[in-house]
C-alpha cells in the first residue's frame, strides 16, 4: 500500500526485518493524528463554513474521535518546545498547510518514527522535505484541484489592481486625500497587454480561460505544452524559452511549483532582464523569488508593481523587506483559503483519510510522494 511505510523504507534505508514487520501493519487500530491551521481566534464565530482554522479543524474531529482516533489542532508549530514538537514522535498522521506551513524538515520526519501519512489540506506540499519524505518511505498527498478557481481569481484581481495603479486611490480615499492625477499617471488598461504565466498547470490554464475576454496578448511557458484545443480556445502561445518569453511580458504571473530547479529563479540577473516596468503577480511560493532582488527591483522601478500572497518564510517576519517596497500589493496568503476552496479541500483531506484507514489508495493526481517517487512537477 502507497499509505505504508514499510516497503520503501526497507530498500531505502535497508532497515532490519524486525522494523519492517512493526510498519507493515501500521493502518490497523486508533491513529493519532496532528493538524496545523492558523488561528481564526474571533472570526471562527462568524461563518460555519470557516473549516481551515484551529477552532474548526476542517470539521473532522467528531468524525475522527467517533471512530476511536485521536485528532490534535494546534497553531503552534516554530521552535523546540512548540506544541507540534511534542507530538512528532508518535503521531500516525500529519495535517499541514501552505497557509500557516509546519516546516516538516528531515530533523522531524527522523524523530516520527510512526509516521505513515503527510496530508496537505490544500494545494502545495513544499513545506515538506519531500526527499527525506521518499527515503523514509512516507506518502505526501494534498486534496489536487480544491482551489485552483480560488487562486487564478485572486491572480486576475491583483494584475487588475496593478494595472490600474489601485491602491494608491485606495489610500488616498482612506487619507482624506483627492488627487486624480497621482493614480492616472500610471494607470493603463489590460486590454492589448502581453500576459505571461510561469507555468500552465491547473492555475495557470484557468488563469489564461480568464484573461481571454480581456484582448490580451496571452504566452505561456511550462514543461509540457497545452492541448492543443485549449491553446486555440485562449489564444495562448507556447514559449518554449522562459527568458525570451520574459523580455516579451508587460505582465508575469508565476504559476510554478517551488523546486530546487525553481527556487530563487528569479533573481537580480533575470529580473535585469524583463522590461523596465513590468507587472508581476506571484500566488505561487515566495521562494521562487529572490525577496532582495525583488525589493531592489521595486525600488529603482525597474519592477512597476508587484502582486501576491506568499513569502517565504510564512509567517513573513515584520522586517520582511516587501512589506515596506514601493509599488506592491501584497496581501497575507490568502489566495486559496476562501470559504469554498475550505469546504473543497477539508472534504477532500476527509476522503483521504478515510481510504487511508480503510487501506485503499487515493486519487492518482493527489500524490506527491508515492512508494519513493516524486510527482514529476516535483523532480
Amino acid at each position: 500500500m502507497a499509505m505504508k511505510r514499510a516497503g520503501v523504507s526497507a530498500i531505502r534505508a535497508l532497515c532490519s526485518s524486525a522494523n519492517f514487520a512493526r510498519h507493515a501493519h501500521s493502518t490497523a487500530g486508533s491513529k493519532k493524528i496532528v493538524g496545523v491551521f492558523y488561528k481564526a481566534n474571533e472570526y471562527a464565530e462568524l461563518n460555519p463554513n470557516f473549516l481551515g482554522c484551529v477552532e474548526r479543524g476542517l470539521g473532522i474531529h467528531d468524525w475522527l474521535e467517533s471512530q476511536g482516533h485521536q485528532y490534535i489542532v494546534t497553531d503552534d508549530k516554530e521552535g523546540p518546545d512548540c506544541e507540534l514538537e511534542k507530538h512528532i514522535p508518535d503521531l500516525h498522521v500529519l495535517i499541514t498547510t501552505p497557509f500557516h506551513p509546519a516546516y516538516v524538515t528531515a530533523e522531524r520526519i527522523k524523530k516520527a518514527k510512526n509516521l505513515q501519512l503527510l496530508l496537505t489540506a490544500g494545494i502545495g506540499s513544499d513545506h515538506i522535505d519531500l526527499k527525506a519524505a521518499a527515503d523514509a518511505g512516507l506518502t505526501v498527498a494534498e486534496v489536487t484541484g480544491s482551489n485552483v478557481v480560488s487562486v487564478a481569481e485572486d491572480e486576475l484581481m491583483r494584475i487588475l489592481i496593478l494595472v490600474r495603479n489601485f491602491l494608491p486611490g485606495y489610500h488616498q480615499v482612506i487619507n482624506g486625500d483627492w488627487n486624480v492625477a497621482g493614480i492616472a499617471y500610471r494607470a493603463y488598461d489590460l486590454e492589448g497587454k502581453t500576459v505571461g504565466t510561469v507555468g500552465a498547470g491547473r492555475i495557470g490554464k484557468l488563469l489564461l480561460q480568464r484573461l481571454k475576454p480581456f484582448n490580451c496578448n496571452l504566452l505561456y511557458h511550462d514543461r509540457l505544452k497545452m492541448d492543443p484545443e485549449l491553446e486555440k480556445q485562449t489564444g495562448a502561445k507556447f514559449e518554449e524559452d522562459l527568458d525570451v518569453m520574459l523580455q516579451k511580458c508587460d505582465i508575469v504571473v508565476v504559476n510554478t511549483p517551488l523546486t530546487e530547479k525553481t527556487r530563487g529563479m528569479f533573481d537580480k540577473e533575470r529580473i535585469s532582464k524583463m522590461k523596465k516596468g513590468v507587472l508581476i503577480v506571484n500566488n505561487a511560493r515566495g521562494a521562487i523569488m529572490d525577496t532582495q532582488a525583488v525589493a531592489d527591483a521595486c525600488s529603482s522601478g525597474h519592477i512597476g508593481g508587484y502582486s501576491g500572497d506568499v513569502w517565504f518564510p510564512q509567517p513573513a517576519p515584520k522586517d520582511h523587506p516587501w512589506r515596506y517596497m514601493p509599488n506592491q500589493a501584497m496581501t497575507p496568503h490568502i489566495s486559496g483559503t476562501t470559504i469554498d476552496a475550505q469546504l473543497r479541500y477539508a472534504a477532500g483531506t476527509k476522503d483521504m483519510l478515510d481510504r487511508y484507514f480503510k487501506g485503499e489508495e487515493f486519487p492518482l493526481q493527489n500524490y506527491i510522494v508515492r512508494e519513493g517517487e516524486l510527482a514529476p512537477q516535483y523532480r
